[in-house]
C-alpha cells in the first residue's frame, strides 16, 4: 500500500502494533497471576481494540494520503502549464496551512510571470522604437555622406551637408541620453539626492540656459514666485525635468509668444507651472504625450524623438509628484509639476 512507502508511517504502525501486543500479553500475565487462568473474553476484547485503534489510525494515514496525493497533482498540473490550478485548502490544520502558503506562491509566480511578459513586451516595442527613431537619422547622415563625397570641390556644399550632419548627430545623441535617462530612473540605479534647493534661482539658471535662444527667435519667457520657496529635490534632475518642459514649449510656440514659468508654495504642496500660448495639444494626443515615443499625427515636429515628456514625467515620480497638463489646441499648454510639502514629525 502507497501509505506505507513511507518509512515514518510505516515505522509508526510497528511501533503501536508492538505496543498493543505487548499490552495484550501483560494483561492477561496480570489475569493469570491473579486468577490462575487466561480470560478469553478479555483477550478477544483488547484485539477487538487493538485493531480497532490500528484500523483508525490506518484510515487516517490513507485519508492523509489521498489529500497529499490530490495536492501532488494539482502542483503537476500547474508545473505542466494549467497556472489555474490550485490546492483545496478551506479547512483548518497545519497541513491545510501548508496548502494556503503553496497557494499563495503560485498566485506570486503567475504576477511574476505576467510582470516578466510586459517587460518583454516593452523592451520588444522599444528595441522596435529605438530602431525606427535612428533609421531616419542614420539615413540622412549616408545621404550627407555621398553628397559630402560628390561635393567634393564645392566648399559651400561641403560646410553646408557638414552642418546637416552635426544635427543629425545631435539628435542620435539626445535619442541615447534620454533614452539612458529613463532607463536608469526605471531601474532605480540612480541616486535622486535630494536636498533643500531654491526654486527661484533654479528657474534662473533655466532663464539665463534659454535666454539667448528666445532672443533669436523673438520668444519671451517671464518668471514669477517668490525668491524664498525651497523645494526639496535633486537640483539637476528638477532643472532638467523643467528644462525639457520649456524646450518643448519653445518648440511650439511662434515669435512674439510667450512662456511663463511660475512657482508657489500651497498648504500641502509646492507647485511649478510652465505655461505657454502656442499651438496647443490635439485632444487626441493630451492621454498619449507622456507615452514613450509617441508621435501625433497632428503634429509638423519632425525632428522630435518622443522621450523629453516622459524623462520629465520619471524625473518628477521619482521625487514622489506628479505632472498633469492641460491644453486648448491653438491656445497653447499649462504644465503643473506637484510636490508634497515636508511635514515636520
Amino acid at each position: 500500500m502507497k501509505i506505507f512507502t513511507n518509512k515514518d508511517i510505516k515505522n509508526f504502525f510497528v511501533i503501536v502494533s508492538c505496543i498493543l501486543i505487548s499490552f495484550m500479553f501483560l494483561l492477561q500475565l496480570i489475569v493469570w497471576f491473579s486468577y490462575g487462568t487466561l480470560n478469553l473474553s478479555l483477550l478477544l476484547l483488547s484485539l477487538f481494540s487493538g485493531l480497532c485503534i490500528l484500523g483508525t489510525c490506518f484510515l487516517y494515514f490513507h485519508k492523509q494520503n489521498q489529500i497529499i496525493e490530490e495536492s501532488i497533482d494539482q502542483i503537476n498540473l500547474y508545473i505542466s502549464g494549467y497556472t489555474d490550478a490550485r490546492i483545496d485548502c478551506d479547512k483548518e490544520g497545519s497541513l491545510y496551512k501548508l496548502f494556503h502558503a503553496v497557494n499563495t506562491l503560485a498566485t506570486s509566480l503567475n504576477a511574476h510571470a505576467v510582470k516578466e511578459q510586459k517587460v518583454k513586451e516593452f523592451l520588444k516595442g522599444t528595441i522596435s522604437d529605438i530602431s525606427h527613431q535612428l533609421k531616419t537619422p542614420l539615413a540622412a547622415l549616408t545621404i550627407y555622406n555621398e553628397l559630402l563625397q560628390s561635393e567634393a570641390d564645392d566648399s559651400a556644399a561641403i560646410q553646408d551637408f557638414a552642418a546637416k550632419s552635426e544635427k543629425e548627430i545631435e539628435r542620435i545623441e539626445m535619442l541615447v541620453q534620454n533614452l539612458l535617462k529613463i532607463t536608469r530612473l526605471d531601474a532605480g540605479s540612480i541616486i535622486i539626492n535630494k536636498a533643500p534647493q531654491n526654486i527661484a534661482n533654479i528657474i534662473q539658471d533655466i532663464y539665463q540656459h534659454f535666454e539667448f535662444r528666445t532672443k533669436q527667435e523673438q520668444k519671451n519667457i517671464i518668471l514669477s514666485g517668490s525668491n524664498s520657496i525651497e523645494l526639496f529635490c535633486d537640483r539637476d534632475w528638477i532643472t532638467e525635468a523643467i528644462s525639457n518642459i520649456v524646450k518643448n514649449a519653445l518648440d511650439h510656440t511662434d515669435a512674439g509668444n510667450q512662456i511663463k514659468i511660475e512657482w508657489k508654495k500651497l498648504p500641502t504642496v509646492t507647485q511649478i507651472t510652465i505655461t505657454d500660448n502656442g499651438s496647443g495639444i490635439h485632444p487626441e494626443d493630451i492621454h498619449h504625450i507622456f507615452k514613450r515615443f509617441y508621435r501625433s499625427r497632428f503634429s509638423k515636429d519632425t525632428q522630435g524623438i518622443g522621450l523629453g515628456l516622459p524623462l520629465v514625467k520619471a524625473i518628477v515620480e521619482a521625487h514622489d509628484g506628479n505632472i498633469t497638463v492641460d491644453s486648448t489646441l491653438g491656445k497653447g499648454s499649462i504644465f503643473v509639476l506637484s510636490f508634497f510639502n515636508l511635514t515636520k514629525m
